[in-house]
């Protein structure tokens, strides 16, 4: 157990303190940004989310910098990224924040890319992320981070960039996805 899975299991460790903020019916009041006024809930579920989500980038960094990648790393840190993820989306959806359509494609692809991945375990390799993937974690988590601090500071300029970002996330996605089911289809065939 070295020093990165610690981390990407912290991250982990998050996901239910992150939903139970987001979730449960409390009223700490709200909060004024930026012209917009937000739940103070959303605000903490939205640092929560976000220091969640930096621990994939200091895991990643650590694991490189001191050559600790571990094939147990490569598994358990996208499976982390798609717990997170798949919990913000879904809490999302709850506040009415997000349409579903958008959760169902983003979990959709996730479950897909999972089940190759554990194809490709049983036959003992494992898959790592590919940069297009990357890119769509990216956009994910800038989306999910704007949706839940309410769009701020652009929603004063009428700027919907939260939808925005969400949108390119939903494309890299879709993109992502297909990428990774074509590169790795020798993985599902073989197993047949």
């Amino acid at each position: 157990m070295n020093l990165p899975n610690k981390i990407t299991i912290g991250r982990i460790f998050l996901i239910p303190l992150f939903m139970v903020v987001l979730l449960v019916p409390m009223d700490w009041g709200e909060v004024s940004i930026a012209g917009s006024t937000l739940p103070f809930t959303h605000l903490i579920g939205a640092v929560i989310f976000v220091v969640a989500a930096g621990t994939d980038w200091l895991d990643g960094y650590f694991a490189r910098k001191y050559e600790l990648v571990t094939n147990f790393g490569k598994f358990l840190d996208p499976l982390a990224d798609k717990l997170l993820v798949t919990a913000a989306l879904i809490s999302l959806v709850e506040l009415q924040m997000l349409p579903a359509w958008m959760a169902i494609v983003i979990l959709s692809r996730e479950f897909a890319v999972t089940g190759v991945r554990l194809v490709a375990a049983a036959e003992g390799e494992v898959i790592a992320a590919s940069s297009l993937g990357k890119w769509k974690t990216v956009f994910q988590m800038v989306a999910i981070t704007a949706l839940l601090i309410h769009n701020v500071p652009f929603a004063a300029a009428g700027i919907p960039f939260a939808m925005i970002t969400m949108w390119i996330a939903v494309i890299l996605t879709l993109l992502s996805g297909w990428d990774y089911l074509v590169k790795n289809k020798h993985v599902v065939l073989k197993s047949m």
